[in-house]
């Protein structure tokens, strides 16, 4: 009996029009293929599954082709039926975990003299490179830095970090994004055609969701699903076989919250764990969930279009955001997320899981009242909790303070949008500066210069979170980076202060030496 080959083999692109996503990377290399103008190293960055190994392949069939120059390889001419075999004399696959000594280094360096025997390109694709050893890495700066004549390497690695700066300032630098969960679910859903397999739309948003911007994974789980076998694809078998929360979970949850009920709550998490849920899944979901309740509750149904909810998702936002108020969504939000990591990593999981559950329960309690929608009776209580959810453009009760953009909230804002794979700045990004709102003007001020050029390369995605965050009409202003004073003037600014006077006059001391301390 012939073994079926999975989804991810059968289906792995063979040509960049092919490959979900990274348009800008496709467009460039295939354009450097086309005009015969290959750089001679190239570094391939990001996360697991995203087409790293996979484009380089097709870069390097499009370098060797019969037929190259041109803008994509044809697979059908005896270069390109090698390399796709992977026994092509001229391309070599190469894993750095397994070679990442110095003599593997050198045995490599030895081998790129001889001109190509076969093909146009000599391509050496180093996968795992930043397993490389630091003296392996030295051992290649030469010949990245004067490499012979056609030859190119290719560097792929989820950990750019941890490249040395020597190696990439040498290399065309390349990131690999997220999948969006629209395109993700449309590469999955073109796959089910093929395959001829019906299925429900809800079945495969789901798993693009747990994919988490991952195509090898979408496809993995994908598999995992079908292989339970059934007519087709259903939502109900994908939340069995993945170990997913329903809806129903999430219902009982927020009515435990609503009422503040413990005993509710604990028998939610023994029935998750029972069930053997995805814990860290659950999570995602969680905030992701308090994340829309948030943003339903203070733009209302204006920012339900860029949700991308299903008919019966839809309802139950509507349902849910009415029963609290904003703050304490966002308290419930800011909460989950932060115990995240936690929970995932903790021995125990299943208790740091309830004691989340617990405080989500009791936040009307752990924090004060006013903190969570101004007055008595505004949580907790089972006739009318709160108000409806009303829209941005309604006016407040008087007496009721609109709420303030804050910066702390933007950036557990961004981060819970990086989970639900969705683009947002990254994290060091937004910690690298100091943040003053005032009204509609954001002036955001880079501890470092590399941070602000940073920040002016992404300024349209922070603008493009801001309007996602509920802040369209704020103004960003990027500020200078502070220059360090000199040594004579902190002196001098120091000496003159009160609080020093009287240490300086009964000691008779004086101020010799001061410095700025670094961020």
């Amino acid at each position: 009996m012939t073994k079926r080959a999975s989804l991810a083999a059968r289906y792995r692109p063979q040509t960049f029009a092919e490959v979900a996503g990274q348009d800008m990377v496709r467009a460039v290399l295939s354009r450097a293929a086309a005009e015969d103008g290959a750089a001679p190293a190239y570094l391939f960055s990001g996360t697991r599954g995203v087409g790293k190994t996979t484009v380089a392949r097709i870069f390097a069939r499009a370098l060797n082709c019969a037929g190259a120059p041109a803008p994509e390889p044809c697979n059908r001419c005896p270069q390109c039926r090698a390399i796709l075999s992977g026994a092509h004399v001229d391309v070599s696959e190469i894993d750095g975990a397994s070679n990442n000594s110095v003599d593997d280094a050198r045995a490599l360096r030895e081998s790129i003299g001889y001109a190509p025997m076969e093909g146009r390109c000599k391509i050496f694709i180093i996968d795992e490179a930043h397993m490389l050893s630091r003296h392996a890495f030295n051992a290649l700066l030469k010949t990245l830095e004067e490499p012979p004549p056609r030859v190119v390497f290719i560097f792929a690695t989820t950990e750019a970090h941890k490249f040395p700066v020597t190696i990439v300032s040498r290399c065309q630098h390349f990131v690999f994004r997220h999948l969006s969960e629209d395109a993700l679910h449309a590469h999955l859903s073109a796959v089910l055609g093929k395959e001829g397999i019906s299925f429900e739309e809800s079945a495969v948003r789901l798993i693009a969701r747990r994919a988490a911007g991952s195509v090898r994974d979408g496809m993995s789980l994908l598999d995992q699903v079908l292989s339970l076998g059934g007519a087709g694809l259903s939502a109900a078998v994908a939340r069995e076989v993945l170990g997913v929360a329903g809806r129903e979970v999430f219902e009982g949850l927020f009515e435990a919250m609503r009422r503040q009920d413990c005993a509710a709550a604990a028998e939610i998490c023994r029935r998750m764990l029972a069930d053997g849920l995805d814990t860290g899944f659950f999570l995602r979901e969680l905030i992701s969930r308090l994340r829309d309740l948030f943003l339903l509750r203070e733009a209302g149904e204006a920012v339900m279009p860029s949700l991308r909810l299903s008919a019966d998702e839809e309802a139950f936002l509507r349902s849910a955001a009415g029963r609290f108020p904003a703050a304490h969504l966002h308290a419930a939000w800011q909460t989950a997320l932060e115990a995240r990591r936690g929970i995932v990593y903790n021995p125990d999981p299943g208790a740091a899981l309830e004691l989340l559950l617990f405080n989500l329960v009791m936040l009307p309690r752990l924090l004060p009242l006013d903190r969570l929608g101004g007055g008595p009776g505004a949580v907790g209580k089972d006739e009318g909790a709160a108000e409806p959810a009303r829209p941005s453009n309604e006016a407040e009760p008087s007496g009721k303070a609109n709420p303030r953009p804050d910066w702390g909230t933007f950036c557990a804002f961004c981060e819970a949008e990086i989970q639900a794979g969705r683009p947002a700045p990254a994290k060091p990004l937004l910690a690298g500066v100091t943040a003053d709102w005032r009204g509609k003007e954001l002036r955001l001020t880079p501890r470092r210069g590399t941070v602000g050029r940073q920040i002016a390369l992404h300024r349209e995605e922070l603008l493009e979170s801001l309007r996602a965050y509920g802040a369209a009409d704020t103004r960003l202003v990027l500020l200078d980076v502070p220059k360090a004073r000199g040594e004579r003037e902190l002196v001098e600014e120091f000496s003159r202060r009160g609080e020093l006077a009287p240490c300086m006059e009964v000691l008779g001391a004086r101020l010799e030496s001061c410095a700025e301390k670094k961020p």
